[in-house]
């Protein structure tokens, strides 16, 4: 062989030694930008953009393949990952419900009905618009930025019965609120709906933030359409809250009774260990008829305001729960389709067999939980699934993808991690962000807002230190503590203050609200200070966190300059 010709071998040989290096590297590389990718969870900009592309990366595939959406929930779309906070009113018929919303909004909206008898009979959501009007069911479905195109799927005998109204208010801003029928009893007005109205119910509770269930103070038969749509509401219980409407006009001794009798017929229906927060209220702008309640209504009112006011901060983190369980549903259903489809039989008695699995599902569920380490509470109900596999052929079922399943996994243990700590941030980052307008700016402030004075606000709009009118009495008592040079030391002042038999933590606060100078010892004024906050407190009053201007004594007030 010539040296031109051994010089070409050597060139390809190390042309092909260097290709190979280089494919082991570039492979290597690709392995490890893999390995690093599932240890490493995904970086989003937006908690929103977070949530859409680990559903449609990660989720997506594993419902698509094992038929999720036939059994349970149609597919998310964006719509339902950037819609403002939603808050479902459910109630029988007359309990309230739209004059809830227009106590709300402090006007009315279109397409609105209140009378005695079933009057809306329809599925309204009430929406954020430029304009007064109302979106019929049929074109609401198609619009891609209103987050219904699922709702199809319940036919024309519901979307004829849904409108959205839409108006400029400042409540809607923030939150849209979904008004539903009246709820009645008995099979035939049931049946004459023609639609599966529990199964409506229960897509809109996956999907919104808040479950208000209203009861009238003077019916409170849960009929069993009203039990029906409570219990398809099951595992949405954190967002349930109920509102004993209409409780002015009912005595306080006949109040606590029917409040009982509530909370029994509640416990029979919510299989829950906690008991369910009940708001008790007149929800209308109408005089009260019984005024005796006033402040516990009042108090009622501030706290459920509060608690729809919090929705639009934390409805990043509600859409991240919801995506949690949605995705732990998702992986107990791939692994239920599998084990079934590895049941059946490729050729002969496939009728037979299917009905022996569905029969069997209860065991077939055991055998799961225990091969996968799954909580009981995370299968979906068993009769249901039962009657939904019947119309279902086994044979055309996918056998178990562990990779669909990885990327499950992989979703909940690196990506929603780090989407928690963007939920953080977005909230430290944004201005506090809660519900304006309407009823909920009627009692912020002047005199007539929650506790304005009561407790430590009384006196504040007198001239004088309202501290002064029991004084007289305080001091008796100041100077049998032996003072010294007009001051009593803190072991004096603590022996008397004892005696009220509050918490030390409570009387801690106390002294530090009371002792203005910081010198560890009371003189007479600060030692009466601290009666009448003592006093405060013993009324069952909250304690201010800082001292307010009106109870800071004369004698240590700034003199403005």
């Amino acid at each position: 062989m010539s040296s031109d010709s051994s010089s070409v071998h050597h060139f390809w040989d190390s042309s092909a030694s260097c290709w190979t290096r280089l494919n082991s590297a570039i492979m290597f590389s690709w392995l490890g930008s893999d390995d690093r990718r599932k240890k490493d969870p995904e970086v989003f900009a937006t908690v929103s953009e977070g949530l859409k592309k680990l559903y449609k990366t990660k989720l997506l595939p594993l419902e698509e393949s094992y038929k999720f959406h036939e059994f349970h929930s149609p597919a998310l779309e964006d719509a339902d990952f950037d819609n403002k906070p939603m808050v479902l009113l459910v109630g029988q018929y007359s309990t309230g419900k739209t004059s809830f919303i227009r106590y709300l909004l402090e006007q009315d909206f279109p397409g609105m009905r209140i009378g005695p008898e079933p009057t809306t009979d329809s599925f309204i959501a009430v929406m954020h618009g430029d304009t007064e009007g109302v979106i019929p069911g049929n074109a609401l479905v198609v619009d891609p930025k209103k987050p219904f195109r699922k709702l199809n799927a319940f036919g024309n005998a519901f979307l004829n019965r849904f409108v959205c109204a839409q108006l400029p208010n400042p409540v809607l801003e923030s939150i849209s609120v979904i008004d539903t029928p009246g709820i009645l009893s008995g099979e035939k007005q049931r049946i004459s709906r023609g639609y599966d109205f529990a199964a409506v119910l229960e897509w809109f509770a996956e999907r919104v933030d808040r479950i208000i269930l209203l009861f009238d103070a003077h019916k409170l038969d849960i009929s069993d359409e009203f039990s029906d749509v409570i219990k398809a509401l099951k595992n949405h219980e954190d967002k349930i809250r109920v509102v004993l409407n209409k409780a002015d006009q009912i005595e306080t001794q006949q109040l606590m009774r029917v409040y009982g009798a509530l909370m029994w017929s509640l416990g029979k229906i919510v299989n829950t260990p906690e008991v369910i927060r009940v708001y008790i209220g007149s929800f209308w702008s109408h005089p009260l008829l019984i005024p005796d309640n006033r402040k516990l209504f009042e108090a009622e009112e501030q706290d459920l305001f509060k608690d729809i006011q919090s929705l639009p901060r934390n409805a990043a983190l509600r859409k991240l729960n919801d995506l949690i369980k949605r995705a732990r549903l998702a992986k107990v259903h791939a692994y239920i389709i599998s084990a079934l489809k590895k049941d059946m039989p490729s050729v002969f008695g496939k009728e037979n067999k299917k009905k022996e699995l569905i029969g069997s599902l209860g065991d077939i569920y055991k055998r799961i939980e225990r091969e996968h380490q799954i909580s009981p509470g995370d299968f979906p109900n068993l009769k249901k699934m039962q009657d939904q596999l019947q119309a279902q052929d086994l044979n055309k079922f996918q056998p178990l993808k562990p990779k669909l399943l990885e990327a499950v996994e992989d979703m909940l243990a690196h990506d929603i991690a780090g989407l928690m700590v963007l939920v953080r941030q977005e909230e430290n980052q944004r201005p506090n962000p809660v519900v304006k307008g309407g009823a909920f700016d009627g009692t912020m402030d002047g005199p007539f807002g929650h506790g304005y004075g009561e407790g430590a606000g009384e006196g504040i709009d007198e001239a004088d230190w309202v501290v002064a009118r029991d004084k007289p009495a305080y001091d008796e008592i100041f100077y049998t503590l032996s003072p010294v040079n007009g001051k009593v030391t803190g072991a004096n002042a603590k022996r008397e203050m004892v005696k009220s038999k509050l918490p030390n933590t409570v009387l801690g606060k106390i002294w530090k609200l009371a002792d203005i100078d910081k010198d560890g010892m009371l003189d007479d004024e600060e030692f009466a200070l601290a009666n009448h906050l003592i006093k405060v407190k013993l009324e069952g009053h909250e304690l201010p966190s800082d001292l307010p201007a009106h109870l800071v004594p004369p004698s240590k007030r700034k003199i403005p300059e």
